[in-house]
This record gives structure tokens, C-alpha cells and sequence, in this order.
């Protein structure tokens, strides 16, 4: 199985990327992911069940620990063919 992730950690900070925010890019980068793009007002991840599983803890755990006051996620299954 596949999955794809969506998630934003707040508050936002337009002038610079928070610590929060900074830790879930790098979380998401390092784990191996088929596919992770990072922007200023969302975040999407691809790949399958087992590292984003993985991932997605991580994320919420580093993000909460550095300050993030609310994680928004989304996590959806990624049909066969379907990219």
C-alpha cells in the first residue's frame, strides 16, 4: 500500500521558517520517501505504508517537541496506478 501525506505544522512565520516547521521538512527528507515536496503553506509526501507510517510519527513527535502548536494531517491511500 501506498500513501500520501499531506501536513503543516503552526504557527506560521512568513519572515522565517520556525524550528517546528524546519524539523518536520527535515523529518520528512531523511526518511526515504518516493516523493516530498515542501512549500510555505503545505507539505506533501509520497511512499509506501510502512515509511510514512513511520515518518508521520516521527513528524508529529520532532514537530510538537520544537515548538509546533498544531499539526494538521492528512493522509490518504494512493490507488494502484493512481500518481
Amino acid at each position: 500500500m501506498r500513501l500520501r501525506v499531506e501536513f503543516t505544522t503552526e504557527p506560521f512565520d512568513l519572515d522565517e521558517a520556525p524550528a517546528h516547521a524546519v524539523v518536520a521538512r527535515e523529518v520528512v527528507e531523511a526518511a526515504g520517501l518516493d516523493s516530498v515536496d515542501v512549500g510555505p503553506f503545505g507539505n506533501t509526501a509520497e511512499g509506501g505504508a510502512g515509511a510514512m507510517l513511520t515518518a508521520v510519527d516521527a513528524l508529529l513527535r520532532r514537530s510538537l517537541e520544537a515548538g509546533a502548536t498544531r499539526v494538521s494531517l492528512q493522509v490518504n491511500v494512493i490507488a494502484e496506478g493512481e500518481e
